[in-house]
């Protein structure tokens, strides 16, 4: 059996009926979401989510919590360096993590 709670497949914060639905929308796409972030970090070097969104041509929407998910699973860090976001508000640079690390 294939362990599919979150951040191994799309989660929804509030139980709500159109979250479940929009996490499930985004199950067959999350893997690919999830590399090509990692992709992007590694290739790219450390970013802020929008950054990557931008650079990959794909909604902050998407992207967001893609990095969360990569987050929780160990595959990116935070380089502690902060830049603003497209509101003006500071975010996170995350890189990709070496193997091993």
């Amino acid at each position: 059996m294939t362990d599919r709670t979150y951040p191994l497949s799309p989660g929804d914060k509030g139980g709500t009926d159109t979250g479940k639905a929009a996490a499930e929308a985004m199950s067959p796409h999350m893997g690919p979401l999830q590399m090509a972030v990692m992709g992007y970090l590694s290739v790219h070097g450390p970013h802020t989510p929008d950054e990557v969104a931008k650079g990959l041509e794909a909604s902050i929407l998407a992207i967001r919590p893609r990095v969360s998910e990569l987050r929780r699973l160990g595959m990116i860090q935070d380089t502690g360096d902060r830049r603003p976001n497209r509101s003006g508000h500071k975010a996170i640079v995350w890189q990709a993590k070496e193997q091993g690390s």
